[in-house]
């Protein structure tokens, strides 16, 4: 591969939508981000992405035909096989809908499709905190709770090549009701979306004002709520994958990391059927950049395959 070849890597959150021409080393010559706003509709969010690649490209001095490939990272679900998104909660408006294609023909290069948890944590296994962790586990708290698994490098995969949803693991029966048909779900207690709206109900406006108010009684609950629901997952992870190592990225998580690293350390270390010892808990490294840089490493991957 040309030391100076580059791809395009997309990360699709339910909020916003980032992407960058990155290099093969890791290096970001250009990049730009959007507001999803998913109610718009698939076709008109596809037409603005594709603008804001091509603007991408020329920022970055390249012509699409110079392209190793596409990365996306979305909010999943996703089927990466189909390249279909199917996601309603968090991007509604475009279940169904078919990503790859269109822009594999307008830009005719290989484009390839993950979730955004397992894109991220790509992007941190070559370049960041899970450089040489095998296996790794990848969390990211933000809007949602997203998780990935590597082994070897390589991203986990459930029934047809799909993505285990980790962020809908059970921490506690009588919690709060999840979209996804559960109660108490650990995205329902520690996403930015559930801690946003618990603050709503008691007059804050959103989970930035929760976290800022450390005084507030009610506010300390609906935080502690977030950590204890992480730590117990922490515990179920540890004890289905034993990690090497588990990366906490996400808005929330990098804002917060001391708050949910020391609970989850704690849960780890009443372990006593594992090497607990071995398990460790670090920050992500790439910050926001994770997803872009794990999707672009992702499409250099599948260009060599394409």
């Amino acid at each position: 591969m040309s030391a100076s070849a580059q791809a395009i890597g997309i990360d699709i959150g339910g909020t916003k939508t980032a992407l960058a021409a990155v290099d093969a080393a890791g290096r970001v010559h250009a990049r730009a981000s959007f507001g999803t706003q998913s109610t718009r509709g698939f076709p008109t969010c596809l037409v603005e992405l594709v603008e804001r690649i091509r603007n991408v490209l020329k920022q970055a001095n390249r012509k699409s035909e110079s392209l190793s490939g596409i990365g996306i990272g979305c909010a999943g679900p996703v089927n990466p096989q189909r390249g279909t998104i199917h996601n309603p909660y968090t991007l509604p408006g475009w279940d169904g809908a078919e990503i790859v294609t269109p822009l594999r023909e307008r830009f005719r290069v290989p484009v390839c499709l993950e979730n955004d948890a397992d894109a991220a944590a790509v992007g941190e296994f070559h370049l960041g905190a899970g450089r040489a962790a095998d296996p790794l586990v990848m969390i990211t708290l933000g809007t949602g709770v997203g998780g990935a698994v590597l082994v070897d490098g390589k991203i986990y995969r459930g029934v047809n090549g799909e993505h285990p949803e980790l962020g809908h693991i059970p921490v506690t029966p009588d919690g709060p009701e999840c979209y996804c048909g559960r109660r108490g779900c650990w995205e329902s207690l520690a996403s930015g979306t559930a801690i946003a709206a618990a603050g709503e109900a008691i007059g804050f406006k959103d989970s930035c004002a929760v976290f800022a108010a450390p005084r507030d009684a009610k506010a300390r609950a609906i935080i502690q709520r977030a950590v204890d629901a992480t730590a117990t997952a922490a515990w179920t992870l540890v004890h289905t994958f034993l990690p090497h190592r588990i990366v906490l990225g996400g808005g929330i998580a990098e804002e917060h990391f001391d708050l949910f690293a020391v609970a989850m350390r704690r849960q780890v270390s009443l372990a006593t059927q594992i090497p607990k010892d071995r398990v460790e808990v670090v920050k992500a490294e790439l910050g926001h950049e994770a997803g872009v840089i794990g999707a672009a490493r992702l499409a250099f991957q599948n260009s060599k395959l394409t």
